[in-house]
């Protein structure tokens, strides 16, 4: 929930960055912006469990199955699919992974 400076610190000491429904909010320009810059092979998607469920289910609990939603936006701001998104971010993830096996 920082900006894009405090991404980039992240980023060059290795780090992925993880997005949650917060980034769907309107109040989240800051968020948002760290998300368009983020390089696609670094940026996962996640809830936050059971809090801050993206919109369009802002307050209601969280839950995995909203996934989705922030998959979607993130697509969005991408100019992509939400598939493509999951695709990108399911391989970060098995990226991230294997660094550790």
């Amino acid at each position: 929930t920082e900006d894009w400076n405090t991404a980039k610190r992240a980023l060059d000491l290795g780090f992925y960055i993880s997005f949650s429904g917060i980034v769907s909010f309107k109040s989240a320009q800051t968020i948002q912006e760290a998300a368009k810059n983020m390089p696609k092979d670094r940026i996962l998607i996640e809830t936050d469990s059971p809090y801050l469920a993206p919109v369009p289910k802002r307050g209601r609990p969280n839950e995995p199955a909203y996934v989705p939603y922030v998959a979607s936006f993130i697509a969005d701001m991408y100019g992509c699919s939400s598939e493509e998104v999951g695709q990108l971010t399911a391989k970060n993830f098995e990226n991230l992974l294997a660094q550790y096996h």
